[in-house]
């Protein structure tokens, strides 16, 4: 599986973004998925997840009620909307997928595959 994010850039602060991860292949609905991010200087944090179906999501607490994780299996894409931005929100972001029975989504080692990460920048 290959993973393509997208969809990164420079907002000011109180602006949104839309990040999409396209994967290859045509057994994307077998993954559960992840959005990470590392901020500069720092380590890689989770920051949502998603099961297979989509029935359920899971979010960091510092994201809860800004940022809104889908997916769309049709489609291979995960998306990660991200509204009410702020420049602690400054970083690379990365998808992730993980192809284990019973994902633990906050686990950056779980994951079996990553994209190559999009960088959003949050200006003051």
């Amino acid at each position: 599986v290959q993973l393509q994010a997208s969809g990164g850039g420079l907002v000011q602060n109180g602006g949104s973004l839309r990040l999409s991860c396209v994967a290859s292949g045509r057994t994307f609905s077998r993954y559960a998925l992840g959005w990470f991010r590392q901020p500069p200087g720092k380590e890689r944090e989770f920051v949502a997840g998603i099961s297979r179906s989509g029935g359920n999501i899971y979010y960091t607490n510092s994201v809860k009620g800004r940022f809104t994780i889908s997916r769309d299996n049709a489609k291979n894409t995960v998306y990660l909307q991200m509204n009410s931005l702020n420049p602690e929100d400054t970083a690379v972001y990365y998808c992730a997928a993980d192809l284990g029975v019973y994902p633990n989504y906050q686990v950056l080692n779980e994951y079996n595959y990553w994209g190559q990460g999009t960088q959003v920048t949050v200006s003051a």
